[in-house]
């Protein structure tokens, strides 16, 4: 280890909120939610393990905002304006961080007036300038202005993203902005900060920000030279609003002359006093850390000797005194443990073991995401922690001359993989195991049984991590928040841009540590979750919804459904003339040519030049002009938004659906093979993608066309089996409704019996009415929100839900009950216990509780409904076997409908079958008080069957 001084500064902030959201919630034995210091308390704990692994610090000190404003507030004082408050039960664990941090008898520093990067940039100056090197363990790009600064002395900065296990020096900043350190602060002066309100220069993003400042330098040259530039919009922009983007350069200046409240010296790492470390995990529940430290007993000496310990994963986490888990006793991953197979006997010493094991972690690399393209390069497996192999199958260059590594022979191997993979005896573990299972699929090796640990995730904490695509579940995140492990990345494997190989061509050493370590931490992750799955109520859902669906789901993209290519070219030429002659008619009613697509341009055009009344400006200065506001100017009169209207819904349906499912046609099928995503949607429902097959639009002539254009193969028609009004249905049952269970049970049909109810007549206007109203009040509408839909005036809004809770005040009691449930325990249930969780239906700010309420009401129905559906997915294979009809396929599952291909001699046999297995689906698990009602329909091609 080198001599010389090295002083790690931790943003304190940035790990807190990182935490925040790691972990479910957690409250210690007071109650006191605990949740952000749990995670942040491991991180730290992690950090100086990871660190001393390599060449760790000398000093190490913990830096942290200790108010919302500073002295740039005075500067402008819209700085952070914007910026919401933190989430309600974070607030009380702001006190008890910094109590953690002094735990570990580390400085944590914070100062009145002055931003944690202040305070950062001011020690790590001072440190440089003692020739001292510092690391600073963030990944925010403001402080990314400070890398690469080096004193005289010799002392240089660099900085550390511990998610990430990534050390940030000037490559990769000049990576990530396109500018060396220095110039980063003018590229942000330039494109702005919507997480910190700096106003930079509108219209101008980080692309054109970081060109700028590569062609002239600097900021204030790029602003010198705007007067010659081309004349543009952009050229305007930066002659109008240079002294904003001046102010913005002082904004974003970090401020290196603060005075130290400690001095550097003082933040020598040394031995740990146990007691305070011992006594704060004892008070607040933490019995693994405490496990970890030895039971409150003796210290665990240097930071140097700090061992990892993993987050607690709280089960029914509303509890009063939370919920914890003992978690198993993993050994750290150790990357360099893994075996690399590339022998017939190595294969063989592996399959017996799995066979010995009864259960296997098993996972594929190819080369695509497509599973319906992808090549097979390995597969890898796993018993046990560490305990993990590679098996390379098509590693080497794409250049047939190139040298091939010593491998196996792919159909050699998988014909030795294949009884093992098909054992009823040998459990297979995967992590979106569907992916896996039609890669095998395609060689001929049907994998089962299998378990998923995304799915049994999804299972248990649906609603508890951060928002987006897989909503927490997918292995990376898993991994950071139940094992306290980064994993490798693909892209630290294959790179990325132009510079990326295929996983084929990465070398073995390097494919085994990635490969295997995925096989690895699915294993852990699928011994870690899967008791919780009957600790938690998780075992019903999992095990008589989601898991028999996987297979069901996987066989249904293999199949794919065949499109008409020229129909859909047709209407693509169709949609083109279409387009433009509408684009010459707005361009007519507007008096002058402009960018439809713009909303700027759209809103100056509609309230500024035709003095539209109505237009409103949201923060950007500019005017709205979303679906509800052009609808209601064409319910005024006006002409021009119902032709900007229609021109939109032809350029998306021509560009998403007419020209994106042309290309999206599998060349060795010639059909297109959606994805399903099993955790797409917190209630359960599935979310089709790569290309979205739910989204088509079923209710306008033209949406329609496009369902044409999905065909049957010559012989072969598409059947569409359709659950009536389930959702209705349901909260007919679940509400327990009279009136409506009663018309269900009649066969009414149901908006005219609510119109009946509700305004005493029936006909068109109020079974229209009467429709808007039955949907619009399970999903939670506000008055303002029923108002917009059927066009009547808020207190109108009002009266008529007041008066369908008269009518019918079942559901009123179920809302109520359904909220005030939640908002105990945290989570809505299905019929099939599904649990839903709702973190902030308590937050102080209302978008966030007005929204959370609204998708609570709804979940319980909504959820079942998917859990019905899946479960007739499931069923619908083996009982139209069971009748013969083997040549049926389940080609399509869109919200409430199944779409099949079958010969069409088979449709009359096979109809019934279908209608019951979808009728059943509930049963026995779930006895309804109404019927499940399905409307089937035959024909060439979607269109025409449903």
């Amino acid at each position: 280890m080198s001599n010389r001084q090295h002083l790690y500064l931790v943003d304190g902030s940035a790990y807190i909120f990182r935490a925040y959201h790691r972990l479910p919630p957690l409250t210690n034995p007071r109650g006191v939610p605990v949740g952000a210091v749990y995670g942040y308390t491991t991180m730290l704990w992690r950090l100086a393990e990871d660190l001393n692994k390599a060449d760790g610090p000398t000093h190490l000190a913990v830096i942290l905002d200790k108010g919302a404003t500073s002295f740039r507030n005075r500067l402008y004082d819209q700085y952070k304006a914007h910026r919401p408050p933190p989430p309600e039960d974070l607030v009380p664990q702001f006190p008890l961080i910094r109590d953690a941090t002094r735990a570990f008898s580390l400085a944590c520093i914070e100062e009145d007036d002055l931003e944690a990067d202040d305070l950062i940039a001011s020690y790590a100056r001072a440190a440089t300038l003692r020739g001292w090197d510092v690391t600073i363990v963030s990944s925010d790009k403001d402080l990314m202005q400070l890398v690469g600064k080096c004193a005289e002395g010799g002392g240089c900065i660099d900085m550390l993203d511990t998610m990430k296990n990534q050390r940030i020096d000037i490559p990769e900043v000049i990576e990530k902005f396109g500018v060396p350190p220095e110039k980063v602060g003018d590229v942000l002066a330039l494109m702005g900060d919507a997480v910190d309100n700096v106003p930079g220069i509108r219209g101008i993003g980080p692309k054109t920000a970081t060109k700028l400042i590569q062609d002239y330098g600097d900021l204030e040259s790029a602003l010198a030279a705007a007067p010659t530039m081309k004349p543009s919009k952009m050229q305007q922009s930066l002659i109008d609003q240079a002294e904003m983007a001046r102010l913005s350069r002082v904004l974003v200046q970090l401020k290196e002359d603060c005075e130290l409240p400690i001095p550097i010296e003082d933040f020598a790492l040394a031995a740990i006093p146990p007691d305070p470390l011992a006594s704060f995990l004892t008070e607040h529940g933490f019995t693994s850390l405490l496990k970890r430290l030895g039971a409150g007993g003796s210290a665990p000496g240097p930071a140097t000797q700090l061992n990892p310990a993993k987050p607690v994963t709280p089960g029914a986490a509303a509890a009063p005194q939370g919920s914890r888990q003992t978690l198993p006793e993993f050994p750290p991953v150790d990357l360099d443990a893994y075996e690399c197979v590339q022998t017939i006997e190595a294969l063989d010493r592996w399959i017996a073991r799995a066979f010995a094991a009864r259960a296997v972690a098993f996972d594929t690399e190819t080369s695509s995401l497509d599973a319906m393209r992808a090549e097979l390069a390995g597969v890898s497996l796993a018993l046990g922690p560490n305990d993990a192999c590679y098996i390379p199958l098509g590693h080497g260059g794409s250049d047939m001359f190139a040298e091939r590594p010593l491998q196996i022979d792919k159909a050699t191997a998988l014909a030795r993989l294949k009884p093992l993979l098909e054992s009823d005896a040998v459990l297979k573990i995967g992590q979106n195991a569907k992916y896996d299972i039609n890669i095998f699929a395609r060689a001929g090796i049907q994998v089962a049984p299998i378990d998923d640990t995304m799915v049994i995730s999804f299972d248990l904490d649906a609603g508890r991590g951060e928002e987006g695509i897989g909503g927490g579940h997918g292995m990376d995140e898993l991994a950071t928040r139940h094992l306290d492990h980064t994993t490798l990345t693909f892209k630290d494997i294959c790179g990325s841009g132009k510079k990326a190989i295929p996983f084929g061509e990465v070398p073995l050493d390097r494919a085994t540590r990635y490969a295997a370590e995925d096989a690895d931490v699915t294993w852990r992750l699928w011994t870690l979750l899967r008791p919780r799955l009957a600790e938690e109520g998780g075992t019903r859902v999992y095990q008589t919804v989601d898991r028999p669906t996987i297979a069901a789901i996987a066989a249904m993209e293999r199949h794919g459904i065949k499109v008409d290519r020229e129909r859909l070219a047709g209407l693509s030429t169709e949609f083109t003339h279409a387009i433009a002659g509408l684009e010459t008619e707005i361009h007519g009613l507007a008096g002058q040519p402009f960018t439809i697509g713009s909303p700027k341009q759209l809103g100056d055009i509609l309230f500024d030049k035709l003095g539209y009344k109505g237009g409103r400006k949201g923060k950007s200065g500019q005017y709205s002009t979303d679906v509800g506001i052009l609808e209601g100017l064409a319910a005024q009169g006006a002409e021009m938004p119902g032709k900007v209207l229609e021109w939109r819904q032809l350029s998306k349906l021509k560009s998403t659906y007419t020209e994106a499912l042309q290309a999206a046609i599998n060349p060795a099928t010639g059909r297109v093979h959606t994805s399903y995503s099993l955790v797409g949607a917190q209630t359960g429902r599935l979310s089709s993608n790569d290309p979205n097959l739910q989204n088509i639009p079923i209710r306008t002539a033209l949406g329609r066309q496009i369902r044409d254009a999905f065909v049957a193969e010559p012989g072969n028609v598409l059947l569409s089996a359709d659950y009536s009004q389930i959702e209705l249905r349901l909260a007919a049952h679940m509400a327990d409704v009279p009136p409506l269970k009663e018309a269900f049970a009649a066969g009414e049909d149901i908006h005219s019996r609510t119109a009946m109810e509700m305004f005493g007549t029936v006909d068109r206007d109020t079974r229209g009415r009467a429709k808007t109203i039955n949907f619009a009040i399970l999903y939670g509408i506000s008055r303002w929100g029923l108002a917009g839909r059927l066009g009547v005036t808020p207190e109108e809004a009002q009266g008529m839900i007041d008066r369908y809770f008269q009518r019918f005040p079942g559901i009123q009691r179920y809302i109520v009950a359904t909220l005030e449930s939640v908002r105990e325990r945290g989570y809505s249930e299905t019929l099939f216990g599904r649990k839903t969780w709702f973190p902030r239906i308590s937050s102080r700010n209302p978008n966030e509780r007005s929204g959370s309420e609204r998708a609570a009401i709804n979940a319980p129905i909504q959820g079942t409904s998917a859990d019905i559906i899946k479960r007739a997915m499931a069923r619908m294979l083996p009982a139209l076997a069971d009748a013969g009809l083997e040549h049926v396929r389940m080609l399509l599952q869109v919200h409430d409908e199944l779409v099949f291909e079958l010969p069409e001699a088979d449709v009359a046999a096979a109809s019934p079958v279908i209608e019951r297995v979808m009728a059943d689906a509930a049963l026995p698990a779930v006895v309804l008080d109404v019927p499940l009602g399905i409307e089937i329909g035959t024909g060439l091609s979607w269109g025409a069957a449903h």
